[in-house]
């Protein structure tokens, strides 16, 4: 399975904010963080870079903070290609794998009845957006979940998806795909402690802000057991948090507590 993601100056993260480092991690895990909702194991990676004039330096901070994640998880940087650009613009292909196909987990699988589950804290790299310094590296330097991905698809995971644009739009493609509807709570939702610096609803900021790279995964209540002692276990701590259910209705996502309907960032060409 391959899996691309393409970042551009100006769109999905600011060269003046960041550095060249920061941008290359954040690139690779982004891509890695779709390998982990699957389940799968990483293998290879390719690096496409279009480079504004004088960014050669640029260039091989971004290799190098690419360089780094991908030792950590085991990655192999195999290629890609370079040309000019008027603005940095940065594009990742991962290629995945499994043992077994069958244990690859999608977003079309959850059956009314599941448990809904994200790992981690939210909210943390929107506090950052929102000029909380404290909350850099959440979003600079997000971490995939791979470890976690794989442990989840093992405890009997049916559908997953990284939280990448929200979770309020990401649980919502695994509600149309699977046909059914998500229906969660915000007061269950793990947040970020720095959110409450922002002086916000901090359930609807947490649902709605993105760019945190966490997995929403639908379970059955038989493996709840399962998912929570795996969960015990994860080198990094990040823990799970069990956040609603998968019920009949109009297929997509619902917040039982919030006041109006609630969405994260939207792909649009307009």
């Amino acid at each position: 399975m391959t899996s691309v993601d393409m970042m551009i100056d100006g769109v999905h993260f600011r060269s003046d904010q960041l550095t060249g480092e920061e941008i290359g991690h954040r690139t690779l895990a982004a891509a890695l963080s779709d390998l982990a909702a699957m389940g799968a194991d990483p293998g290879e990676a390719y690096l496409a870079l279009g480079l504004p004039p004088g960014s050669q330096r640029l260039a091989l901070e971004l290799a190098a903070g690419m360089q780094q994640l991908a030792i950590q998880h085991g990655v192999t940087l195999v290629g890609g290609d370079i040309t000019r650009a008027s603005e940095l613009t940065v594009s990742v292909t991962v290629v995945g794998w499994a043992d077994d196909p069958a244990g690859i987990v999608g977003r079309d699988g959850a059956h009314v009845g599941d448990l809904v589950c994200v790992t981690g804290q939210l909210g943390a790299a929107g506090a950052w957006l929102e000029g909380i310094e404290a909350a850099r590296v959440a979003y600079a330097r997000p971490q995939p979940r791979l470890d976690e991905g794989r442990a989840l698809a093992a405890a009997g995971a049916r559908a997953m998806i990284d939280i990448s644009d929200g979770l309020a739009t990401d649980a919502g493609h695994i509600g149309r795909s699977s046909g059914v509807r998500l229906e969660l709570s915000l007061a269950a939702l793990p947040v970020a402690g720095v959110v409450a610096q922002l002086g916000v609803p901090p359930g609807e900021f947490a649902a709605t802000a993105g760019d945190d790279y966490e997995l929403c995964a639908c379970i059955p209540p038989s493996a709840r057991t399962a998912a929570e002692a795996a969960a015990d276990r994860w080198a990094s701590g990040a823990g799970l948090a069990w956040i609603g259910r998968v019920v009949a209705g109009a297929p997509g996502v619902s917040f039982t507590d919030a006041d109006r309907p609630l969405s994260g960032y939207e792909h649009s060409l307009s």
